[in-house]
């Protein structure tokens, strides 16, 4: 079963493993900020209606949207 980075909850670790298709626009903003495969993040916060999600990766802290969150396969570390 392939996790999305959307099915995660506040404290959870994780490790992207890919990208889903159809989604090129968001794969290439997320690239761009450091989400490529391998890339080891923790879950820091959710706004209360679940949108957006805040997740410290690579020493900063990133919020996306649930949209975003979901075009990003994920496992847990």
């Amino acid at each position: 079963m392939t996790n999305t980075l959307a099915d995660m909850s506040v404290g959870d670790r994780g490790r992207v493993t890919g990208f889903e298709k159809g989604f090129e626009k968001y794969r290439k903003k997320l690239l761009a900020m450091g989400l490529i495969k391998g890339t080891e993040f923790t879950i820091n916060r959710l706004a209360p209606m679940g949108d957006p999600v805040e997740i410290e990766v690579r020493g900063y802290n990133l919020s996306l949207r649930k949209d975003e969150a979901a075009a990003l396969f994920v496992e847990g570390v």
